[in-house]
């Protein structure tokens, strides 16, 4: 059968026209924004100012917003008993999920019951009336689907994406409260806490290790300048991160209470909470986390848990295992540590886990 060369040229043409006129398309929108980009004044040339724009599809429909700016000191003025009561309001748990569920897809008042396992549809339309008479949700009519009204989904992303950059923020906040409050996680303070529970704690940690069999050594370190270094050979602390988590899994080991703080292993006496990573993290002046694994070796350092570095690597190794050096903070810790405390304990411990050797040493000057 003969090829039809013209039918096939105009075919070629049909889309070489419809190419030129999305790349026009595209052009316009970049000349659009680069006006708005050189036009506009900064309220402010010193402080600067905040620029955003963007698009959003939710089912069927797409919202587009052209670019739009914040000067920063007009943020920095913003009135703050109504940002507050903004930011509360939206803040609730439920009422957050609500806004998230139906950002991603309208869905009726049983829907979203179900979806977010709230049991009664009394406790959501509490929720749901608030929302709607902030001008948040919109339903289509009586009865019908809720959704985010077009000119308030952007802002409520904004909201969102700013939250995300502050989450380890939360646990910071959350280890201030510890070391504010240290009574619950180290029990009575008899002349000062103990910091050998912070010690014993992180030893429990690599005994978990021996108990699952991968750990047959550590070792207790005493340093010169008062801290101390738990080291094992365990298979060291994951490093790669979470899922949907910008930083490496120890950080999260190390920061994240409400992660891990309920599945604490070690309780003090008289305590009412138990004393997990974080915990110790927190209540360290200093803490350094050393990683072997995967072949290499990964290095961070935390300050009263904030981290002072990213996770590093500096070195290589055929070795596996976790060394953690710490200082108890001395405005909580009033007591040094003690060998002779230490040795007696480790002994204990020789006992009950025949299969893991424990020893105490002391960090000597060389030469």
């Amino acid at each position: 059968m003969p090829r039809d060369y013209g039918a096939e040229l105009d075919a070629l043409q049909a889309q070489m026209n419809t190419l030129q006129q999305r790349i026009e398309e595209f052009m316009h929108r970049q000349e659009d924004t680069s006006k708005f980009m050189t036009q506009q004044q900064l309220p402010d040339a010193e402080q600067g100012g905040v620029f955003y724009s963007g698009q959003f599809q939710s089912g069927p429909t797409h919202y587009r917003w052209e670019p739009q700016e914040r000067g920063v000191s007009q943020l920095l003025s913003l009135d703050s008993d109504k940002a507050a009561k903004i930011l509360g309001a939206i803040g609730h748990k439920q009422r957050l999920d609500i806004l998230r569920t139906v950002l991603q897809e309208p869905l009726t008042g049983p829907e979203l019951v179900e979806r977010l396992n709230m049991g009664t549809t009394g406790q959501l339309y509490h929720h749901m009336k608030a929302l709607a008479g902030a001008d948040l949700l919109v339903q289509e009519e009586r009865g019908g689907k809720y959704a985010v009204p077009g000119h308030r989904a952007l802002p409520l992303l904004l909201l969102l994406a700013a939250a995300a950059d502050l989450f380890d923020t939360s646990d910071f906040l959350d280890m201030s409260e510890v070391r504010n409050n240290a009574h619950p996680y180290l029990g009575a303070a008899n002349d000062g806490y103990d910091p050998h529970l912070l010690l014993w704690a992180v030893v429990e940690n690599s005994i978990l290790e021996h108990l699952h069999g991968t750990c047959t050594e550590i070792h207790l370190i005493l340093h010169r300048d008062g801290s101390v270094t738990v080291g094992d050979n365990g298979r060291g602390i994951p490093v790669q991160a979470l899922p949907g988590v910008d930083h490496p899994r120890v950080q999260t080991v190390l920061t994240d209470m409400n992660r891990l703080s309920a599945s604490a292993s070690f309780f003090a006496p008289g305590s009412e909470k138990g004393i997990s990573m974080p915990i110790v993290n927190a209540l360290s002046l200093k803490l350094s986390v050393e990683i072997r694994r995967d072949g290499r070796v990964f290095q961070q350092s935390y300050k009263h848990g904030i981290p002072q570095s990213e996770l590093q690597t500096v070195g290589f190794t055929h070795e596996t295992g976790t060394s953690m050096t710490f200082s108890p903070d001395r405005d909580i810790f009033t007591k040094p540590f003690d060998r002779k405390e230490l040795e007696k304990q480790a002994a204990e411990i020789s006992v009950l886990y025949p299969q893991l050797r424990l020893q105490v040493l002391l960090d000597e000057p060389t030469g």
